[in-house]
């Protein structure tokens, strides 16, 4: 019987848990710190647009994981800034009944936003299979979940990297369908995984305060360079219309407790946590420098997103205009530095 480990108790790894306990799928959590701890003494707190219960879950602490099966398929639900970390965790674990590793032998599916977990995902898995997953999610107190997608939890999309669809991907979208998801798979998971991408730089923008019209100006060309960005290097964007499920009557709840601006971006930011900020517009801002597109936008909010992440905590907001402010003086100092080119 297929066992999923799910590893890191966030809030899409907490809520995959307790939907897997909800609906009798055999699953095992794991994470770490106050969060986990308190699941395991406690249960989750688990918020959904019908009400709140206290869930029991099969947990573990990272410190005293389950030992491995053969049937097992990892799920990583790290933030993308700790997916290397918990990779050169699991990757050489041992499974029980065999000589091989989890690296070996097991399927490993990475949640994460942006593109850089796959590969590195694949450096040592042999079976690495990418989601691409929409779930109105918040994290901000430890023991507690809050899921505002309705009526399913969210939408995901899974696939083996870097590309095709098998038995394995099959039965995954199936249990996730199960679970209370929109589940499809997809024979070329990259697009999905880059589409969203062009959504997530946006995200950066809830660290910031300022006039509505401007937002959605920086916004705007944020999207646009990741657009250009992701086309110099090769990707093809999925589009909406090319889903296999419909996902016409999914929303997000009014009253959910699911608020705007408060992604994960910000949720990591709130609870004094590292930033994900790196791998999205810094991956945006990678591919350009790879690629030659100029990327100024996300590269004024990821410098001042990591300049925000020395703080240690989000006292508060920062300025829009400040991301105008440095684009100004970046772009002075290029034409300077051009002109004084014999």
């Amino acid at each position: 019987m297929t066992r999923y480990v799910i590893i890191g108790a966030g809030a899409v790894g907490a809520s995959l848990a307790a939907q897997f306990e909800l609906n009798g799928i055999t699953y095992a959590l794991v994470g770490r710190g106050a969060q986990i701890s308190h699941i395991r003494e406690h249960g989750l707190s688990y918020q959904r647009p019908s009400g709140t219960q206290q869930i029991r879950l099969n947990a573990f602490d990272l410190a005293d994981p389950p030992e491995l099966r053969p049937d097992d398929i990892l799920l990583l639900t790290v933030k993308s800034q700790d997916a290397t970390g918990a990779l050169a965790f699991w990757s050489w674990r041992p499974v029980a009944g065999t000589t091989g590793t989890a690296a070996e032998n097991l399927p490993v599916v990475t949640f994460q936003n942006g593109l850089a977990t796959e590969a590195a995902a694949l450096r040592t898995f042999a079976n690495v299979y990418g989601a691409s997953i929409l779930t109105p999610a918040r994290f901000t107190e430890t023991g507690q979940v809050v899921v505002g997608g309705d009526p399913e939890v969210g939408i995901v999309t899974v696939g083996r990297f870097p590309a095709g669809a098998d038995e394995t991907s099959n039965r995954i979208a199936a249990d996730l369908y199960r679970a209370g998801y929109l589940a499809e798979q997809s024979s070329d998971i990259r697009r999905w995984k880059s589409a969203k991408l062009l959504h997530n730089v946006r995200n950066v923008l809830e660290l910031f305060d300022g006039p509505a019209d401007l937002r959605g100006e920086i916004g705007e060309a944020l999207v646009d360079e990741a657009r250009r960005t992701l086309q110099a290097a090769g990707y093809r964007l999925a589009a909406p219309s090319e889903r296999t499920i419909d996902i016409s009557n999914w929303r997000v709840a009014q009253n959910s407790g699911i608020h705007p601006g408060q992604q994960s971006t910000w949720q990591s930011f709130a609870r004094g946590t590292s930033s994900e900020v790196d791998f999205l517009n810094g991956e945006i801002v990678l591919l350009g420098r790879l690629h030659g597109v100029l990327t100024p936008y996300n590269d004024a909010v990821q410098l001042l997103a990591g300049k925000l992440a020395q703080q240690g905590s989000l006292s508060s907001t920062v300025p829009l205009d400040v991301i105008l402010s440095l684009i100004d003086n970046s772009e002075s100092t290029r034409q300077t530095g051009l002109t004084s080119v014999p």
